[in-house]
């Protein structure tokens, strides 16, 4: 729509009428106002506007002792002088003005003018800024991104002061219209990979982000059914997300969603978390080799111990894998399928369920429910500790998608074990081989830098928690070109 607004302010009002359901719906507020001798018109959202600061804006200019002119001549000049507010600018089209409007800038009409007053003094309800719950420390910083976009703008401008640093905002969806920010750093960004992002997202032809961040997640990816692994990293924690800015990864900011995408992605950055960068270098150091060997642990300890304890019996027993008493091939399936779906139907449950009964419902799931499991001969208590292994390799990974991931790829590999024994385990690890190395990236990037193409010191600094010093970004890594 960019129809030109009209110098009657009556023909105005009756486009205004046309366009939204003033009258209809409670919330769009109208005032009829008298600017001296000249008429105006007020259009806003209530619950947006702040209404001490209107009040104010009003006040000041139905003031006969502040406003002298009883007629606006030029409203360019008398926007510049008496409205004080730092935030106003005009507008000449019905589009901008619908799009100010329902985003929360009010809208002031002057009969005589083809031009309207925005007056941004828009105030959303938010939420305070408290630590994520899925990415805890136990120390540093307690705040996390909100569902308010300049919040979160603010949030990575007070930890990053440079003038280099620029947010490149955009639209996106036909009827919701959701602001979205591109941050970077102007002096280390890839040039290539912001150019491409940004035409990408204004292609995106689409009514509405229904799920905020997420959606937008999946239409920059398109991925097929069988790469479950993320293809662009998502944070909640200011500080990760600049630690990611300052070393020239690209930002995404969707306003109604918590959630910052970072670009460009690889499968190393699932690995990290800030609690490395919290402790010393050697704890950090530690811990990170620990979540390294906790992912083929997660992946592949269930597969291979069915595997053995089903098919090899004798190499069981000799490894001393099963007590004495070894239940038959079928039952350990049985088993091991029934373990893997109530340890997932606890996870799910903890995770949905309020925080005063998560609590509980893990002492009823680890100690009731698997002790009476193994009294009933309904499981055996080596499933059971098998089991309990692979949850908490799982649980350790700091990104909760990559788990889920490799949760998906171990069902698929205990249900081919389990139907074809030891060709089935192969073939279904190559399978998940395939299915990794094809995991799609924004612009074609490599999903496994600095593996490939190889860049040793880049690994090094992945691989090890490097003291601060040493840890600076003082150079911007090449990683490939983007396609």
């Amino acid at each position: 729509m960019t129809e030109k607004l009209s110098k009657n302010l009556m023909e105005n009002i009756e486009q205004i009428k046309k366009l939204l359901p003033v009258g209809t719906s409670f919330d769009l507020i109208t005032r009829e106002l008298f600017l001296g001798d000249a008429k105006s018109y007020f259009l806003g959202i209530n619950g947006f506007c702040r209404t001490e600061i209107l009040q104010q804006i009003f006040a000041d200019l139905q003031n006969p002792w502040y406003t002298r002119d009883s007629q606006v001549e030029d409203i360019v000049r008398y926007m510049n002088a008496k409205i004080g507010y730092a935030q106003v600018s005009l507008t000449g089209t019905w589009e901008d003005i619908l799009k100010n409007v329902l985003s929360g800038p009010c809208a002031l009409f002057i009969d005589g003018f083809d031009q309207a007053i925005l007056i941004d003094v828009r105030s959303y309800p938010t939420r305070g800024i408290a630590e994520p719950d899925a990415e805890k420390v136990t120390r540093g910083a307690r705040d996390g991104f909100v569902e308010t976009l300049l919040f979160n703008a603010n949030l990575i401008r007070r930890r990053v002061r440079s003038p280099h640093l620029c947010f490149a905002m955009h639209s996106i969806g036909s009827e919701s219209k959701t602001d979205v920010a591109v941050a970077y750093l102007r002096c280390s960004v890839n040039e290539n990979l912001l150019e491409a992002l940004s035409k990408s997202i204004d292609s995106l032809k689409v009514t509405s982000l229904t799920m905020g961040a997420k959606s937008l997640e999946e239409l920059l990816v398109k991925k097929r059914w069988w790469n479950p692994l993320p293809s662009i990293q998502v944070t909640e924690r200011p500080d990760i997300a600049c630690s990611y800015l300052e070393e020239g990864h690209i930002l995404i900011l969707v306003d109604n969603s918590p959630l910052v995408l970072i670009l460009p992605c690889t499968i190393f950055q699932f690995t990290q978390s800030a609690e490395d960068y919290y402790k010393s270098p050697l704890v950090g150091t530690y811990f990170r080799l620990v979540r390294f060997v906790c992912i083929p642990v997660s992946l592949l300890l269930m597969p291979v111990f069915l595997l053995i304890t089903a098919y090899f019996p004798q190499t069981a027993e000799r490894l001393r894998i099963l007590s004495t008493e070894s239940p038959s091939a079928l039952e350990l399936i049985i088993y091991v399928l029934a373990v893997e779906f109530i340890l997932d139907l606890f996870k799910y449950s903890g995770s949905v369920t309020s925080g005063r009964f998560s609590g509980s419902l893990s002492i009823v799931g680890g100690l009731i429910i698997g002790d009476i499991a193994v009294s009933l001969n309904w499981a055996s208590t080596e499933v059971l500790f098998y089991a309990a292994v692979t949850l908490l390799a799982s649980l350790s990974l700091s990104s909760m998608e990559f788990s889920d991931a490799l949760r998906i790829y171990r069902l698929f590999l205990i249900i081919s074990t389990a139907l074809f024994g030891i060709w089935g385990f192969f073939i279904s690890v190559i399978l998940v081989s395939f299915s990794i190395a094809t995991t799609p990236t924004f612009g074609g990037m490599s999903y496994f830098w600095p593996l490939f193409p190889f860049n040793g010191p880049a690994l090094k600094k992945l691989l090890f928690r490097s003291p601060t010093a040493k840890a600076q970004p003082c150079q911007v890594w090449d990683r490939g070109k983007v396609h």
